[in-house]
């Protein structure tokens, strides 16, 4: 937390994508960083020291949203981490990501009001 407010990475190779996230999530009153690959977000995760984390599956990588995730938690980190994709509604049911070390998985489109629930329900 910062400033008083909860603070949320965003990883994505997409800066169009980070920068309208990024609104999004400062219009409900959290302050966003963003990445553009695994490797700058654990970077910035050690530098923020963010209170959740949204991670795009496939980046530079196919798997590099997997393996950032598997980085962290071998780090001994237990900030959320959720998992976002563009795979397929299916993913969510079909992948058990919590076996992976995510919390849960956001499809691209991103659905507002279950964005918002959820990190309400992460975050106190």
């Amino acid at each position: 937390m910062q400033d008083g407010k909860y603070v949320i990475l965003i990883i994505d190779d997409d800066e169009d994508f980070l920068e309208a996230f990024g609104l999004l999530l400062a219009s409900r009153g959290y302050k966003t960083v963003s990445a553009v690959s695994a490797e700058e977000g654990i970077r910035k995760h050690k530098a923020a020291e963010a209170d959740l984390i949204i991670v795009d599956l496939m980046m530079e990588e196919v798997d590099a949203g997997a393996q950032f995730v598997k980085e962290m938690r071998l780090l001994g980190n237990k900030v959320p981490i959720f998992l976002l994709s563009a795979a397929g509604d299916s993913m969510s049911t079909s992948t058990d990501y919590g076996q992976i070390g995510f919390d849960g998985v956001f499809q691209k489109p991103i659905d507002a009001d279950r964005l918002f629930s959820i990190i309400k329900a992460k975050l106190p």
